[in-house]
């Protein structure tokens, strides 16, 4: 799975709701090759979730990171955090297929799961799905690009 030219180095970020679920996607996505960024939390402990979706947009934004994946209960609070910044996508996803469309369609470069909805076999698929995915191109393109133009 991992990409023949480079490695490609991940942005991973989770709030108290979702570290669990983030050790176990950080620890399977190293064994294949991937670079892991661990952006935060490193606990159960209480955390307000916008900290670490603005840690991993920034790694993204740098060029640190060829793609983020954020978690938290509900991934809601997540993809609103990190689609405040102009050059993220972040696609809230909850199975394989949403997971694919995210890349194939809108060029999404953070995937966002909700761990307190998503079981752990489904969310690794999303995962893999999302970092095999291209971006399809073509008619979507124009469309993609309105998403970063600034609104009147």
């Amino acid at each position: 799975m991992p990409n023949s030219d480079k490695t490609r180095n991940i942005a991973i970020g989770a709030d108290h709701a979702a570290f669990s679920l983030k050790e176990k996607i950080k620890g399977g996505f190293q064994d294949l090759g991937f670079r892991i960024q661990d952006c935060g939390t490193d606990s159960t402990e209480s955390v307000d979730y916008p900290d670490f979706a603005d840690k991993v947009a920034e790694e993204i934004i740098a060029g640190r990171a060829d793609t983020g994946i954020l978690l938290c209960g509900s991934g809601i609070g997540m993809s609103i955090a990190a689609n405040r910044h102009a050059q993220i996508r972040a696609a809230l996803c909850h199975d394989a297929e949403t997971a694919r469309l995210a890349r194939e369609h809108n060029d999404a470069n953070i995937l966002v799961l909700g761990s307190r909805l998503i079981d752990e076999k489904t969310a690794l698929e999303c995962v893999r799905i999302f970092l095999e995915t291209k971006f399809a191109g073509g008619r979507h393109q124009a469309r993609v690009a309105k998403l970063s133009l600034p609104k009147p």
